[in-house]
């Protein structure tokens, strides 16, 4: 550079390093005074920024020649030096981190500080999220009787503190909006898992829920489902009379749906019907005890696995019969025996002619 060259104050900062804070940046500092209710930080060739106490963060301990790490407030206050937070710069971190995750589709681990009936509370990166009910694993997921949401929430608390695999599903730091998937945190697992399967295989799992129609079961955490009619050989009225929440059952596949296992209980014995039914035959006359009444006939029990059905044309000659005047439930009465359908388990009855 020529000798008789002048060089500005613009020049200069025009040919260094050296940039300009704005509002937002996140910087690295060097702690050099600690005082009551402020705390002033050594920004290199950015200069200085003073942080007050209630932006340091709760419990953080400081010394003079620490490092931290600050967001910028304001760039120049009145008095030339920066208005500093540590506690937005921990969460414009924490911001930037979460983002981050949700791009790269990572799965990270969580523990629940709380719960409410909507789903679980949850703190990631300085940042609280949510972790909805909707989005719990099947595992996890409180199946519970009529949507009671006092038992939801006891089933919900019972996971604080626990450490769950989880996705970011939603994240917005404008919207100030963070949610969290176990789901689908499991779904990669789950169809490794679901590869492996197919129908015919028993399974083992934990019965992790019972309801009116059957019973939910997490088995290696898929969720199978038991429905009524495969509980047992018997007729069941209510499943809770069979099984019960925190039972180990052994069941066998009997579809693969999308996401969920159906599975059969019954199915782990031999029917039991086949059997029993042996010991009747065609023409022959038994006593049986009237389990339902229909306006087109009525079932009667004939053993413990065989039921039968006596159609209304079967009851009398009179064709204006009313099976409900004509039987009571759990009465017994003679039948004959007109046929018997082993292949779809079927026998049918007649009232008439028992003799």
């Amino acid at each position: 550079m020529p000798k008789n060259s002048t060089l500005t104050m613009d020049d200069l900062l025009a040919q260094s390093d050296i940039t300009g804070l704005n509002t937002g940046d996140v910087i690295e500092g060097t702690v050099t005074s600690i005082r009551k209710h402020e705390v002033w930080i050594d920004l290199g060739a950015k200069g200085v920024g003073v942080v007050m106490r209630r932006e340091i963060g709760h419990g953080q301990q400081l010394e003079e020649g620490q490092q931290v790490t600050v967001s910028v407030i304001d760039p120049e206050m009145d008095e030339g030096h920066a208005l500093l937070s540590m506690k937005r710069a921990v969460k414009d971190r924490g911001w930037e981190e979460l983002e981050r995750l949700h791009a790269t589709n990572e799965t990270v681990e969580i523990a629940p500080y709380d719960a409410n009936r909507g789903g679980l509370l949850v703190e990631l990166e300085g940042i609280r999220g949510f972790l909805p009910v909707s989005q719990l694993a099947a595992g996890h997921y409180p199946r519970v009787s009529g949507a009671d949401k006092d038992e939801i929430l006891q089933k919900l608390n019972a996971l604080t503190n626990q450490v769950l695999r989880v996705k970011i599903l939603d994240v917005s730091r404008k919207d100030n909006k963070l949610i969290f998937s176990e789901k689908e945190a499991a779904k990669d697992e789950l169809a490794a898992r679901f590869a492996e399967l197919k129908v015919g295989d028993e399974v083992e799992g934990v019965v992790t829920g019972v309801i009116d129609f059957g019973a939910f079961v997490n088995v290696d955490g898929i969720e199978g489902l038991i429905h009524i009619s495969e509980i047992s050989w018997e007729r069941v009225d209510n499943p809770r009379n069979y099984v019960k929440v925190g039972d180990t059952v052994k069941a066998k596949i009997i579809a693969i749906d999308k996401d969920r296992l159906s599975l059969s209980l019954k199915q782990m014995s031999e029917d039991p019907w086949l059997q029993e039914v042996k010991a009747f035959k065609k023409g022959d006359v038994v006593e049986g005890k009237i389990t339902r009444i229909t306006p087109f006939g009525a079932f009667v029990q004939l053993s413990p696995s065989v039921e039968a059905l006596v159609h209304v044309s079967e009851m009398s000659d009179d064709e204006a019969v009313d099976p409900e005047k004509l039987f009571q439930l759990n009465e017994k009465k003679q039948f004959k025996v007109l046929d018997i359908d082993t292949e779809n388990r079927k026998i049918a009855l007649s009232l008439k002619n028992t003799k």
